[in-house]
């Protein structure tokens, strides 16, 4: 134990050390003139529908002004208010959240930060809550793959992408630094600081550095109903203390070429509160996280005909768990995963002429996990991805095609191999604008894909490696869009997008326990047929110097599960857990001058937390309401902005998974000062 503090108190200095050198690197007098950055908010709109028209596969963003108004302070939050996403959420700031885009589960949804993708080897999850949107300009929601076939192998290789486009610093002709700092205080303990800091570094060249820390105590009031008795107790075993660090490069060279160059530190250390079950509301399980990644991308143009983007990333994953209330011969169960990972990208494009263009994309990586755990496997990964796309623009009609290539090789811990698997999968996509002009377009595609087993699914068991098929799944989609501008009258933007979706999955990986409770085995059981339809709105109004934004979301889905060794049984064409078949969200908005209010609410369904559709396993619908007031103040080239934000309004006790209950009525208010 001794030396685990010794090394944690290590990490903690280099993060502060790091910290120190980033601000002397960038420091620089605060008498400058300063960039404003003061986007106008129809601008933003304008921006955020246009490329949502243009997009052949379906597209929710937000960025700009969108991400500072909403009442979210991490990727998790935000994305909730996207149509087709269930976020499973834990409770608390620190409680694990993870996305599921259209019931097919959190392992094909692909997470790229600044286009290199987040991945995690071990469980194949992203925590979403450890990704703050102090440093994010830009989320979006791609159901199914990215529209630009100039990109690298693996985002063919995703069901959906989700996109985290990081702040770029631009600066006007005289300007040489922007400072941005920003403090969260609020309910259950919160403390949360963090700076920005950007400075020209030549004219061809800019640094940008971002510090933030995080800590709350993490303890809510939550209401505990057993049937026999109400009660209302306090959330415990929930607190947090994060610190995370990047400093990039960006360069855009004479010759266009773009170059991108970024370190990431993370540290956390927090308790994981456990489920509301037999009374029991106090646990003492613990987990510490410390990840670490550089990565880089290179972009030039030769000529008019061919490009090359070419990426690269070495990524550290180091993960703790520490549970008292297990006890072996060796002592407390105190587990210690580390990952690394190395990837290499490189993606070529050509284009024939005006019509059409190929892209050829080939990625490598390679990936290993040890752990403490008595005869683990230690598995090693190396992935090859080749991907041949081909783009077709004519006059009305845009088509997109691909087939993907995926080989892969793992190895344990005597060097033996574990199993190569090779396969190809197609994707069609299809886009017509029917009419003369740009405003209504038709859109559908067809994508094959096919998610690998997991480590912890394939080696994390007591008796060595088990044997698993990938699990394959089929995704339709046919939709619409609508884009609008308006002139000399008061509503000046509308965007509408409605798609509907029908996804086959085979051979879903399940837990099925085994002869005792310790013992789980992992198998290819499960098929499900999920339909649905997503529906979103977006509007934009000026009247005179009073501006108002409104989007609407909902989501419909009949998620049933086919799985033929289920038929007779409960669950056999049942709704899969925790889809609702109901769910949506609306965003509203207000900006007078320097004022602003938004209002926010959230809707999901009734849900089952198990596969039998039955009265013990049924979860209640929740809705939450979210408040938010800005002021803006300028003091000559610098801002100032206030804000208040009042989450879960009318405090409603609800869970989003089973027995952990989530927070009631909490405030947060911020401070933001900009150089």
């Amino acid at each position: 134990m001794t030396r685990n503090k010794t090394a944690f108190g290590r990490f903690h200095s280099f993060t502060y050390y790091s910290a120190i050198l980033l601000v002397v690197f960038c420091y620089a007098p605060f008498n400058v003139n300063a960039q404003t950055d003061n986007i106008a908010l129809d601008e933003v709109k304008i921006q955020s529908i246009g490329r949502r028209q243009t997009s052949s596969t379906p597209l929710q963003l937000l960025l700009g002004e969108e991400l500072k108004k909403l009442n979210s302070i991490s990727v998790a939050d935000a994305i909730r208010f996207f149509s087709g996403v269930q976020i499973k959420d834990y409770g608390g700031i620190g409680g694990l959240k993870t996305i599921n885009v259209r019931s097919m589960g959190s392992n094909y949804t692909g997470v790229f930060y600044d286009g290199v993708q987040l991945s995690n080897a071990q469980n194949g999850q992203v925590d979403l809550g450890k990704f703050s949107l102090d440093n994010i300009s830009e989320i979006g929601l791609y159901s199914g793959q990215k529209s630009q076939i100039f990109q690298a192998a693996k985002g063919f290789s995703v069901g959906s992408s989700l996109y985290l486009k990081t702040k770029n610093p631009q600066f006007k002709d005289y300007e040489r630094y922007h400072v941005n700092a920003t403090i969260k205080t609020g309910s259950f303990g919160l403390f949360n600081p963090s700076v920005s800091l950007q400075n020209k570094l030549s004219n061809e060249f800019s640094g940008s550095a971002n510090a933030e820390y995080t800590k709350a105590t993490g303890k809510y009031k939550f209401r505990y109903t057993n049937g026999v008795f109400d009660t209302i107790a306090v959330r415990n075993n929930s607190d947090v203390e994060r610190m995370r660090l990047e400093y990039a490069v960006h360069g855009l060279l004479k010759d266009s070429s773009i170059f991108n160059a970024r370190v990431y530190l993370y540290n956390d250390q927090m308790g994981l509160p456990g489920a509301i079950v037999s009374n029991k509301f106090d646990y003492l399980q613990r987990t510490w996280n410390k990840n670490a990644f550089l990565q880089t991308s290179f972009q030039k143009a030769f000529g008019e005909k061919y490009t090359l983007l070419a990426a690269g990333k070495y990524g550290y994953d180091y993960n703790r768990y520490l549970d008292p209330e297990i006890v072996s011969l060796n002592g407390l169960l105190d587990s210690k995963f580390k990952q690394q990972e190395v990837y290499l990208s490189l993606a070529n494009q050509y284009r024939l002429n005006k019509i059409w263009e190929l892209v050829l994309s080939t990625d490598y990586q390679f990936n290993t996990l040890d752990a403490n755990i008595y005869r683990f496997s230690y598995p090693s990964r190396n992935t090859f991805l080749t991907a041949l796309a081909i783009h077709a623009n004519f006059n009305k009609v845009d088509i997109q095609a691909n087939v993907l290539g995926t080989y892969l090789n793992d190895r344990v811990m005597d060097g033996t191999p574990a199993g190569d698997k090779q396969k190809l999968t197609p994707t069609l996509m299809l886009s017509w604008q029917p009419f003369t002009g740009k405003e209504f377009r038709l859109r559908s595609f067809y994508k094959s894909i096919y998610r690998m087993p997991t480590f912890n699914d394939l080696y994390y068991t007591d008796f060595g490696r088990t044997y698993l098929k990938p699990e394959y799944a089929k995704q339709y989609d046919l939709g619409l869009t609508y884009v609008k501008r308006f002139k000399n009258v008061k509503l000046q933007q509308l965007s509408v997008q409605a798609d509907g979706y029908y996804n086959q999955v085979k051979d879903k990986i399940v837990a099925l326990p085994g002869n005792n409770a310790q013992r789980w085995s992992i198998e290819n059981i499960g098929n499900a047929y999920i339909k649905g339809f997503d529906f979103n709105l977006q509007s934009f109004l000026r009247l005179n110097e009073l501006a108002l934004n409104a989007g609407l979301t909902y989501t419909y889905q009949d998620a049933i599960d086919v799985t033929p060794i289920s038929q007779g049984q409960l669950s056999y064409k049942r709704q899969l857990p925790y889809t609702p078949k109901h769910s949506g969200s609306f965003l509203g908005g207000a900006a007078y001058r320097t004022l602003s209010m938004n209002y926010s609410f959230i809707y999901t369904g009734e849900r089952y937390n198990q596969k039998a559709n039955i009265p013990v396993n049924y979860v209640e619908p929740w809705y939450t309401h979210d408040l938010a007031l800005h002021y803006l103040l300028k003091l000559r080239s610098n801002e100032l902005r206030l804000s208040l934000e009042i989450n879960n309004l009318l405090n409603q006790y609800y869970d989003v998974v089973a027995n952990f209950p989530m927070p009631g009525r909490s405030y947060r208010f911020t401070l933001n000062y900009k150089i």
